[in-house]
């Protein structure tokens, strides 16, 4: 069956190429939280949504792999923002990291289908993203304020926080893949992770 022709839309100025390839960019990004399965992405269909020909999409993105690899980035840039908000804004380094991990927690469980795409999708297991090694490294970084503070055993901060991004990131998944199973609150979860994987002590939260 032919595609719909897109919509009539006015051509963007000279230089504005870029507002363009972001809007192509955040119309994808819907699409896949719709879908949560990159392959099932259409160029075309993105095209069409935006209200272009498909011939404006492929200047930008020559395939359907580098869409999905600039949709992943922006929901990296996405949650290192609201982490590092969340964390800036408690002045205890223990309290910062449990806010740097709750914002990651509502930022799934607000876009469900997004993080199926940047952990279960084949192009977001390809190498050589360097985008992707920024929220570890805020990670190693919120840990080993906790330890520099005396809040958590000394230990490799590196290794900690790779442990505790294994497991929160398993949790959401699996709350994503599994909605009807009883889960506990995720704070809960997220202070146990806290505790037996970082030995940090948030005071008032769960236990």
């Amino acid at each position: 069956m032919d595609e719909m022709p897109a919509a009539r839309r006015r051509p963007n100025a000279r230089g504005r190429g870029e507002v363009l390839r972001e809007e192509i960019v955040g119309t994808a990004m819907g699409i896949l939280e719709e879908l949560a399965d990159d392959e099932s992405l259409s160029l075309r269909a993105v095209a069409r949504t935006v209200g272009i020909a498909a011939t404006s999409v492929y200047l930008h993105f020559p395939d359907r792999d580098s869409l999905v690899i600039a949709v992943a980035q922006r929901c990296h840039e996405e949650l290192v923002g609201v982490g590092d908000a969340a964390d800036a804004a408690e002045p205890d380094p223990g309290r910062g990291l449990r806010a740097r991990m709750l914002a990651q927690v509502a930022w799934a469980q607000e876009h469900p289908g997004l993080y199926k795409v940047l952990h279960e999708s084949s192009v977001h297991r390809r190498l050589g993203m360097p985008f992707k090694e920024v929220m570890v490294t805020r990670t190693v970084d919120a840990v080993q304020r906790c330890m520099d503070a005396g809040l958590a055993p000394a230990d490799d901060a590196l290794t900690v926080a790779i442990d505790l991004r294994t497991a929160v990131n398993g949790m959401l998944a699996q709350r994503i893949n599994e909605p009807d199973m009883p889960w506990p609150p995720a704070a809960e979860q997220l202070d146990r992770f806290l505790r037996k994987l970082v030995g940090l002590e948030v005071p008032g939260a769960s236990r």
